[in-house]
Order: C-alpha cells, then structure tokens, then sequence
C-alpha cells in the first residue's frame, strides 16, 4: 500500500507526459530512407500504424529505422513482439551495418529537423489528455515535481511551454545528464529537505521500473508504470503479478493521489 501522497513526484517524459509517436516515426522513416531505398509513400500510413502499436519494443534508437525495415519486409507483428532483438540483429547483419551508425545518423536526422524547423519538430509532439492539467496542480501543492527523462531537457522546457506550463529547467533531468533514472532518483532522494521523504516514480518502460527495484537503497520508493504509454499487453501483466509495481491508468492519474492506489 503506497503512501496518501507523495512528498516527491518524479515523472518520465515521453509515453507519461507526452506522445512523441508522430515524431518518432518521422524520423525513423528519413533514417531508414538513408539506408535503404524508400518504399512506395502510399505504405507510409500503414507501416506507421504498425510502428505505433510496436513502439515498445524498441530500447534504444538505432533500432527505430530498423522497426521500419521489418515491417516493410513483411514481418508480422505477433513476431517482432516475441522476437524482436533476433530479427533486428538478423537485419543488421543481412545488411552489413552497424547499431551505431544507423544511431548516428538518426541523431543527425533528428538535428537536422530541429535546426531547419524547430516549430515543425515540436508540433510533432502531442500531450495525452488531462495530463498537463494534473502536473501544473501537482506543481501548485507541497508536493515536489521532477521530470526525469532521456529527452534532452530544453525540448522538455520548450514543449511544456507550448502547453501552457512553465516548470523551472531545474526540475527537468534529461538526457544531458547521461546517467540511470535511479542514480537521478537516489539524488532526488538524498537532496530533499523533507523529514520523510515519500518518493513516487512514473515510468512507461517496466525495465526501467525494474533496475530502481533492485536499488537496495531505493526499496521505498513507490514503481508506477502507465499502462497508457510504451508498453504491451504482457509488461502490464507483469505490473500487475509484481508487488512493487503499481498499474495507473490514465483516468487513475488524472484524479487525485488516493485514486492511483485503487
């Protein structure tokens, strides 16, 4: 049973707050038009349905133009979930390429965007229902909110702003910082100025969910993983059979602390 409410809330970005969706296909379609000859533009729509549904699988972003290269030969999407890191691995090597350049050029891609039209590349951005609402009340209480993410902060600042909420750079842990979410939360932890600190944690990855679980230091902390962002049928199954990790749907998170235990 968590506590009524949290003294510190820390959140992920992408798949809690925001739906980079749109914004990631758009990206993995250019990168993989790099690497192997575009399809027809007619497939686009469908192979980016496909590729929202399997978002999860991905880990790390190398991988999402390579999504798009199996989806555009044919594999089924029942077989990507089961196997993904097999077929991508397959399609590296039937290819000769390597994870980090495809990584490179990806970032470039993404760089490129944002140089050439930062206000096209945010709109690609979508905020999920009631959320934003739900973190400036959270921002106006006694409880301490945090965005800890691996997007880099100043896109977190920017995009936030857009919706209306101006929360101060120093509460957004990005990517910048090139370190695990649970070394983030053991400093959040360790810097507060409350007598008792009640730490919650929001998260779409349950392996990410997992690595603070193992955290001997971290054990209190209470694991939330939002069954509306990155994930599949099987991790929710998995929340919800693991007694430190909460299930939350997006109707739970919307409404006050006490309804997110239920």
């Amino acid at each position: 049973m968590t506590a009524i409410s949290p003294t510190i809330l820390a959140l992920d970005f992408d798949g809690v707050i925001c739906n980079g969706l749109i914004e990631y296909f758009q990206v993995a379609w250019r990168t993989h038009c790099k690497f192997w000859p575009c399809a027809n533009q007619n497939q686009t729509e469908e192979i980016a349905n496909k590729f929202y549904r399997l978002r999860p699988v991905i880990e790390t972003g190398w991988e999402m133009p390579v999504l798009v290269k199996a989806l555009l030969e044919g594999f089924e999407e029942d077989n990507i979930l089961q196997a993904w890191h097999d077929i991508s691995q397959k399609i590296l090597r039937q290819n000769d390429f390597s994870a980090q350049e495809i990584a490179f050029s990806l970032d470039t891609q993404r760089d490129e965007w944002i140089a050439n039209d930062l206000d096209g590349w945010l709109s690609m951005h979508k905020f999920y229902p009631g959320v934003v609402e739900r973190i400036q009340n959270i921002y106006n209480t006694q409880t301490a909110l945090y965005i800890v993410t691996t997007k880099e902060g100043r896109f977190v600042k920017e995009l936030l702003q857009k919706a209306g909420f101006d929360l101060p750079r120093e509460a957004i842990f990005g990517k910048e910082e090139k370190r695990p979410k649970y070394e983030i939360l053991r400093e959040l932890k360790q810097d507060s100025n409350y007598s008792s600190v009640n730490l919650w944690f929001l998260e779409d990855r349950i392996k990410t969910l997992q690595k603070v679980k193992v955290q001997e230091d971290l054990q209190e902390v209470e694991l939330f993983l939002c069954d509306w962002g990155y994930n599949t049928a099987k991790e929710r199954e998995n929340a919800q059979q693991d007694t430190r990790i909460n299930l939350i749907s997006l109707a739970q998170f919307t409404q006050d602390f006490g309804e997110w235990q239920s």
